[in-house]
């Protein structure tokens, strides 16, 4: 590795290490497994079968403009210009940030002959729409254009005994009978009708009164009224919040006559235990619920990839606190379903909180009012981390920090209406050289957040350069007693290690269970783990047969669940098994050059192309509709075009250099290396 850097120095690497940057970020394999890029497309090419190579295209969509980087002087089509030394090379700066424009396709685009909901339900319920209905009656025409079954085994028939998309289910061959009619397997319907049920949904009615601005925030109304009288007092006195009850309340509807779980005004709702008074008397802050997670393994909150069915996978593996993804407090008061959709919890997940999104006391305040009474949660946590200029410019996410009045506010109203623990994350600041976490963490201690995590970087940063690991600790100190997790670059049980060392309660894990899910069960065993291709393959497989258990088994679940199949598989790409790397660990910066895994599988998973992430998901979920785009969400993902400017070059400057070493090497030739066993 020396010659390596040598020669990556001698090649206009910069750095003050004189390594060059591309080899600094280069996972360290095998020299046996290296390969080029020619030998890695002719690899995985040569076993293609033939009607694949229709199906799947080899090239992907123009890239969007929003992904092209400005290029320096000297610089065109793609390629750098070259200097007077010949051994001197440029190495162009790689894409960072998101693809604002890239092609986006809904699920439902791909089922335009779409059947009417009535005709799917076991009632003989007539269509509420008649004739202005614009989905489709006809059965017979239906059938005709629906496309074939995607497989003989239809995951919700063969878990709940009973497939509730019927005829619209892509493998409705599973269930249905010979004249069409949709089986049912009494004995499982009866089995999982005892077992819970993912809960947080939301109820139609309390729908309809969000839609409509009828639901009254009245503990929220009198939070934020102290709010701008003065300061709050530590302990609210009971006649302040006290709920109304619905004789003495001047508004439409009541937040205790709604619920979460399908249980509408006047409706009876079964109780067992105790019985409490709560909903007139608050509790005080010295009653409410403690959160104790110290020591505990938790699982950041994911945008786009945090799903349900990847947090069952990462429970399946070890995770002991999940969080839904980032939920905006607006959306949330309107009624929006698919923002609704984030907050639902699995029974599995036995610690769960929701992450809540907000610029404005009023709004945050009023959304915490609603899910302390409508949501099942142990814990929730105010998002004082986002980066993007969507949410940052706003005001919101790590705009926060420069907002010190506001978000006090926002802290102390929504601890007020909460009875669950409120718990806080957020970066070191918003400038790179600039830390603020280490001054508002005593705050926060005396506003009442419960825990604080700590992502070691600013909004600048990004995820630029390694987290502040020394900054943590510095925080960790001025935050007790309060306890303080810390965030980042966490991939091995290492640098769990490591990172508990520095005095914090727990451990956030983030990109790293996006790199390896199985990264919670090396931490607790402490042991790395050489897990094959087959056991990842079957890793994909199980979060499938979850995402059609949560988005459906019809089109547009079926392609719901490839979709976020893929972004999840542009970053397993990344990881390198263990087998294969000349020192353990891989580091969370590092990624993979060429190289040629053990089995055809594992240099397919390795691929860096988008058109082989399709070939996968139609492994597990079958051939992809016509016309179907796919592109990441984040520019520093691989895609498939040609020609442009991205971290695969630089993965190609340092597999060039690689190869410049090897053929440097003193003769005669060192032998060669052992077969790999």
């Amino acid at each position: 590795m020396a010659e390596v850097a040598e020669v990556a120095a001698e090649s206009g690497g910069g750095g003050d290490s004189g390594v060059g940057a591309c080899e600094r970020g280069v996972a360290p394999i095998k020299a046996q497994y290296r390969t080029t890029k020619e030998r890695f497309h002719e690899y995985l090419d040569a076993d293609k079968q033939e009607g694949a190579c229709q199906e799947t295209p080899t090239e992907g969509p123009a890239e969007p403009e929003a992904k092209r980087i400005r290029l320096e002087d000297g610089q065109e089509n793609g390629k750098t210009e070259v200097a007077v030394e010949s051994h001197e090379r440029q190495v162009p700066k790689r894409a960072r940030g998101q693809n604002k424009s890239r092609p986006h396709m809904k699920p439902a685009h791909y089922d335009k002959e779409r059947l009417c909901p009535s005709l799917l339900q076991e009632s003989a319920t007539p269509c509420a729409f008649g004739d202005r209905c614009r989905f489709l009656h006809d059965v017979g025409r239906y059938l005709e254009t629906k496309p074939a079954d995607l497989g003989p085994h239809c995951v919700l028939f063969n878990t709940f005994g009973r497939c509730p998309y019927s005829m619209t289910c892509r493998f409705a061959g599973a269930h249905l009978g010979p004249e069409g009619q949709n089986l049912v397997q009494e004995e499982v319907v009866a089995r999982c009708a005892q077992l819970p049920s993912v809960r947080n949904g939301l109820d139609r009615a309390l729908q309809q009164q969000l839609r409509k601005r009828q639901v009254c925030f009245e503990r929220a109304e009198q939070a934020l009224s102290h709010l701008t009288q003065g300061p709050m007092p530590t302990i609210a006195p009971e006649s302040t919040v006290a709920t109304l009850t619905p004789k003495h309340s001047s508004c439409h509807v009541q937040l205790d006559n709604v619920g979460g779980d399908g249980a509408g005004q006047g409706s009876p709702v079964p109780t067992c235990g105790p019985l409490t008074d709560e909903d007139v008397v608050r509790l005080r802050p010295c009653e409410k619920k403690r959160l104790d997670i110290s020591g505990k393994l938790y699982l950041a909150p994911l945008t786009t990839c945090g799903n349900l069915p990847f947090r069952r996978i990462c429970k399946r593996f070890g995770a002991d606190v999940t969080c839904g993804e980032m939920a905006m407090c607006t959306n949330l008061l309107q009624g929006q379903m698919s923002e609704w959709a984030l907050l639902k919890r699995h029974p599995c997940e036995d610690i769960f909180g929701v992450q809540l999104e907000g610029a404005f006391p009023d709004t945050m305040t009023k959304c915490a009012e609603l899910l302390n009474r409508t949501i099942d949660v142990d814990f929730v946590d105010i998002n004082v981390g986002c980066p993007i200029d969507l949410v940052y410019k706003k005001g919101g996410g790590c705009a926060l920090m420069n907002r010190s009045a506001k978000f006090q506010q926002i802290v102390r109203g929504m601890n007020e209406v909460l009875d669950v623990p409120l718990t806080v994350k957020m970066r070191t600041g918003v400038q790179e050289r600039v830390s603020l976490a280490h001054r508002l963490l005593p705050e926060l201690r005396n506003w009442g957040v419960a825990l604080v995590t700590l992502h070691g970087r600013s909004r600048e940063q990004r995820y630029t350069r390694l987290a502040d690991w020394p900054y943590i600790e510095q925080c960790a100190k001025v935050a007790s007693p309060m306890p303080l997790f810390g965030n980042g670059d966490i991939l091995s049980f290492e640098d769990a290690n490591c990172a508990m060392q520095t005095g914090v309660a727990g451990i956030m894990v983030a990109r790293g269970a996006l790199l390896k899910p199985w990264l919670f069960t090396e931490i607790k065993e402490q042991r790395h783990w050489d897990i094959s291709s087959s056991e990842r393959l079957d890793i994909l497989r199980d979060f499938t047969h979850y995402g059609l258990e949560h988005w459906g088994s019809d089109t547009q679940g079926v392609e719901r669940t490839r979709r976020f199949l893929l972004e999840w598989l542009s970053f397993l790409c990344r990881y390198v098994p263990v087998g294969l790397l000349e020192r353990l660990p891989q580091r969370i910066n590092e990624r993979p050059p060429y190289y040629l895994g053990r089995d055809y599988l594992e240099t397919l998973m390795a691929s860096q192309q988008a058109a082989d992430w399709i070939r996968i998901s139609e492994m597990l979920l079958g051939p992809v509709p016509p016309g179907f785009v796919f592109l990441p969400k984040h520019k520093a993902n691989a895609y498939n075009v040609l020609g442009t400017l991205n971290w695969v070059t630089c993965m190609e400057a340092a597999t060039e250099t690689w190869l410049r070493v090897e053929r440097a090497a003193s003769c005669p030739p060192p032998p060669p290396p052992p077969e790999p066993k």
